[in-house]
């Protein structure tokens, strides 16, 4: 009967069962180290960013939030940039998430907007150049979070590879449950403010000791992170369009054109096109064939190599 009895009975609550096992903190405490950690990235991501960019931001806190961390990440809205990072003796999980706007107004300060005309972006996931930028955001972020918690050994944070919250990794790696805090603070760059998240297992957040790390002197590093990004872009796939002006006919014979009918190229020799990648005109081409493939030949071109980067990244 003693048997049947233990069976019978419901399994421990998974808060309660948490809290017993050090995974989960009262509100109070987790609340104080939110705070202290908060305080650290007031104090220190805007010289790193400032030093390295030479861009002004600033950083409030605006909260923390308790729960499982696959919960907290699910939460975010969209229009975030996330990534799974570890750090090793400290945490094999944490996650960072920004939202969009802070990767793309950063991009547009990077390529030398006037501060004055960059406004608002608009809510959107980030292109693949930009989540390519985000990999430096990122990384400033978490070398802030390094130096704030003090992991034995010196070592870096591993980051995976940033995505956008609304088309998260097919591959992702299965964690198991368990309660993490989301440290909840805005960035402020220029007139745009973006809200970015810390979110740490708990049953590490509790063993940390959050000290402010030793002021460093730092180098101005804006040509260097300028460089970085045309590299970034240069080497990110960009699809290109062709386009190849047909001869004019009237809308009645449009309107009666059939499978197998034939409409002749406006020009009678050499086949101009021309070329584009995100709507911007490239290059003035010449349509010819090689074996099997169908080809163009680069005859001129439309736009500087400065200005195609610019438009690219945008």
């Amino acid at each position: 009967m003693s048997n049947e009895t233990a069976n019978m009975q419901p399994p421990m609550d998974r808060a309660l069962l948490a809290k017993l096992t050090g995974g989960l903190g009262d509100g109070a405490t987790v609340a104080k180290l939110s705070t202290s950690l908060a305080n650290i990235y007031i104090d220190f991501l805007p010289d790193i960013i400032k030093s390295e960019t030479g861009l002004d931001v600033s950083v409030t806190y605006a909260g923390c939030t308790s729960g499982l961390i696959d919960d907290l990440v699910g939460d975010l809205v969209e229009h975030h940039a996330v990534v799974e990072g570890s750090l090793r003796n400290w945490s094999p999980r944490f996650v960072l998430a920004c939202g969009t706007g802070f990767v793309i107004t950063l991009m547009e300060h990077m390529l030398g907007a006037i501060p004055d005309t960059v406004e608002e972006p608009p809510a959107r996931p980030l292109s693949v150049i930009e989540l390519d930028l985000a990999v430096m955001a990122f990384d400033k972020i978490g070398s802030v979070l390094r130096s704030a918690v003090n992991a034995p050994g010196g070592f870096e944070p591993i980051m995976g590879a940033p995505f956008n919250i609304e088309e998260p990794p097919k591959n992702a790696e299965e964690h198991p449950e368990e309660f993490g805090a989301a440290v909840k603070m805005t960035i402020t760059l220029g007139s745009v403010a973006t809200d970015f998240y810390v979110i740490i297992p708990q049953k590490v957040l509790l063993k940390t000791v959050i000290s402010a790390p030793r002021a460093k002197s730092q180098s101005a590093k804006s040509q260097e992170w300028t460089d970085m990004i045309s590299e970034q872009v240069r080497r990110s796939q960009v699809t290109l369009e062709a386009r190849i002006r047909l001869q004019s006919l009237t809308i009645d014979t449009i309107s009666r054109l059939a499978e197998g009918d034939v409409i002749p190229f406006m020009d009678s020799e050499d086949v101009r096109v021309e070329v584009s990648a995100n709507s911007k005109d490239l290059y003035i081409c010449e349509f010819g064939r090689s074996g099997e493939n169908y080809t163009v030949r680069v005859k001129d071109n439309i736009s500087s190599d400065d200005d195609l980067l610019k438009h690219l990244m945008n």
